[in-house]
């Protein structure tokens, strides 16, 4: 992709927008080789960027979910011990006495399984999203640093592995805690803030093609008034989606105070956050929108 516009065209026919500063960091990103580094709320369509990245480039998607404790074995790679196992256990009934070469063949590439980030290096060409690294530590971080600074790893037992074409990586930060300045260093950041009105808008209408102009307009209206609500986990794209989507599965093509109130579920996962939006006057934000 030879521009801002062209990247932002091709993620559009995905059915992801992106305004312009995103389209320029994404162009960047591509251009330069270096990682994306997307932070902000849950739900405001992060880890949708990489899947929207991979299709329109079409390159498959390799995901790392990280989590408290993830270490490098989980990530890049560990051996199939059960199966060099069995290759001993063959090789003594063959007879093979040479402890170097049994060595040597329970070390082979056969053998070894490569996790996210070993499969994106050996994978052109791919989009590597790393989610959430702000559940892993900082022993983690430091590791993926170095490993993104180089786009190769080295295995003792079978020397340095480096990416012929480096794998487009997107990292994801809920922003759970802070994480280091290195790894931001590193990479190119974006923050993802709440979309305009207008915008989540459009987003609606092209995701949910099916879903009424009324209702989508409705919803949308609704969860931009309960982002201003003081809730414990305001609801993002993610949750508008889902919520109009509950909506249209039951039939509505608009929505009342009442029937909002009784698919808050949809869109607000904690009890006080539901016990603030029934408080809410969400028949007057629903007239404002002239219904």
């Amino acid at each position: 992709m030879d521009d801002p516009e062209q990247v932002r065209a091709r993620l559009e026919e995905t059915g992801y927008l992106v305004d312009e500063g995103l389209a320029v960091t994404c162009f960047l990103a591509l251009r330069l080789h270096r990682p994306l580094f997307c932070e902000g709320d849950a739900g405001v369509g992060k880890t949708a960027l990489a899947a929207a990245l991979a299709e329109a480039l079409g390159a498959p998607l390799i995901r790392l979910q990280c989590h408290e404790g993830i270490d490098a074995s989980q990530a890049l790679y560990d051996w199939d011990f059960p199966r060099q196992l069995l290759h001993l256990r063959a090789a003594e009934a063959a007879g093979v006495t040479d402890a170097d070469r049994l060595e040597s063949e329970l070390y082979d590439r056969r053998f070894l399984i490569a996790r996210p980030l070993l499969r994106a290096l050996q994978t052109q060409p791919s989009v590597l999203l790393v989610d959430e690294i702000d559940r892993a530590d900082d022993e983690f971080e430091a590791f993926l640093l170095e490993l993104l600074s180089e786009y190769s790893v080295t295995i003792p037992e079978l020397g340095t592995l480096r990416a012929e074409d480096p794998p487009v990586a997107v990292l994801t930060s809920n922003r759970t805690r802070e994480v280091h300045d290195a790894l931001k260093r590193r990479c190119l950041y974006h923050w993802f803030d709440h979309p305009s009105f207008a915008r989540e808008l459009a987003i609606v209408r092209r995701r949910l093609p099916g879903v009424s102009a009324r209702l989508a307009e409705q919803v949308t209206a609704l969860v931009q008034a309960l982002r201003g609500a003081d809730l414990l986990k305001p609801p993002g794209v993610a949750e508008t989606l889902d919520w109009a989507e509950a909506l249209d599965a039951l039939g509505a093509s608009e929505v009342d105070a009442e029937l909002a109130v009784a698919t808050l579920g949809s869109v607000l996962k904690y009890r006080e956050d539901t016990d603030r939006a029934r408080g809410l006057d969400l028949a007057a934000v629903l007239a404002a929108r002239g219904g």
